[in-house]
């Protein structure tokens, strides 16, 4: 298979990767910082797991007393029913018990609980006392069968199919349950998605550490050097965050930022420092802010920023006005489409383009940037 990348792997729903547990236990961590009883007396439910080779059911299996946490329950989709069938193993945890039958382990998803039963009298409930069984069917999260056990839980916590995402975040909410998932940071501009966070009802979670997620993967060989560590065997990717409507302390923090004035005199960033002011878009009354950090504490206006705004966004400091890929442009002018072919650029360009656009005078050419976010400060 040649090297892809994780939108082609979403694409070709090669997408079957494993969180690893220092990520998992940095992002819970912040929920417990900023409310300790945040999963105490709560049945969590970690569909889209195999706590035989994934790690979410293995850490609240291990942190299920000191969270207080009620019941924890897990289903595994059968191999069969996946897309890729190749390397499936089964494990000694399956085959050693009475249970394993060798047809059922292929076609049937498992189900996996763990209560605060002490199944093997050591004083202590871990992943030793989890019980298992096979599901009637594949596992499929869409199944009657898992959707009895959604309406069982309070919070559901997983690292679901990054090309059924739309449909799996569709799923909690048509349940109104608390949640806490990854997904690619591109889910920000789904259109069932982006409303959701404009309405508050949707937030970024605490982050991966540095922007960077690492994933175990049976797809690791297929990646290219710089995503594929070969003394690791992980994958790493940029463009990952979590997904959650549980509240954690991070998203309350105010950006320290600079003023306007400041910002062009002492940005870090050249595309700023030097200017004499900021660009403002040909077809909309807003400024290009190219940075987050580089977004005026002084400017009152709208402001269209990237989308990796929200992974430091704080409704108490900022309005959410719209993405522009969503928002009602005021028509590119003939000049800026002139100019924009004249530079040399290609792609089709037309005044009635929905996409914000602006002229950036420090290299004397016309931009059509990515999504951005579209913010206000918070009263302006």
């Amino acid at each position: 298979m040649a090297n892809i990348h994780l939108s082609q792997a979403k694409n070709a729903k090669n997408d079957e990767f494993y969180t690893q547990w220092g990520d998992i236990e940095r992002e819970v961590q912040a929920y417990l910082e900023y409310n300790p009883d945040v999963f105490r007396g709560k049945t969590i439910l970690c569909p889209c797991d195999d706590p035989e080779w994934s790690n979410f059911t293995k850490f609240f299996a291990l942190h299920f007393n000191e969270y207080g946490l009620k019941k924890l329950i897990s289903t595994s989709f059968a191999p069969e029913s996946k897309t890729y069938k190749e390397g499936y193993q089964i494990s000694l945890f399956e085959k050693n018990d009475p249970k394993f039958d060798d047809k059922k382990t292929r076609i049937n998803g498992k189900l996996f609980v763990l209560t605060s039963e002490d199944l093997n009298h050591d004083g202590e409930i871990n992943i030793e006392d989890l019980k298992w069984d096979y599901l009637t069917g594949d596992g499929d999260f869409k199944s009657d069968e898992v959707k009895k056990l959604r309406a069982e839980a309070d919070i559901i916590v997983t690292n679901p199919p990054f090309s059924l995402f739309r449909e799996f975040l569709a799923w909690i909410l048509e349940a109104q349950k608390q949640f806490l998932i990854i997904g690619n940071m591109n889910a920000i501009t789904y259109k069932e998605v982006f409303p959701l966070i404009e309405e508050n009802k949707v937030w970024l979670g605490n982050g991966f550490q540095s922007g960077n997620a690492f994933f175990s993967t049976p797809f690791a060989g297929t990646y290219c050097e710089g995503v594929y560590n070969v003394q690791t065997g992980l994958v790493k990717f940029r463009n990952c965050c979590w997904f959650t409507n549980i509240d954690h302390g991070r998203r309350h923090q105010p950006l320290p930022l600079m003023t306007m004035e400041e910002n062009l005199r002492f940005s870090k960033h050249k595309e700023i420092k030097g200017k004499t002011a900021y660009d403002r878009y040909d077809n909309y009354d807003a400024i290009e802010v190219p940075f987050t950090d580089a977004i005026p504490s002084d400017f009152d206006g709208i402001m269209g920023v990237p989308i990796s705004f929200l992974e430091k966004y704080c409704p108490e400091q900022y309005e959410i006005i719209g993405l522009s890929r969503y928002t009602k442009t005021q028509g590119m002018s003939k000049e800026f489409v002139d100019a924009y072919y004249k530079s040399g650029q290609t792609g089709t360009i037309s005044e009635g383009h929905p996409d914000l656009c602006y002229y950036d005078h420090s290299n004397n050419k016309p931009v059509v940037p990515y999504m951005r976010v579209l913010i206000k400060h918070k009263g302006a």
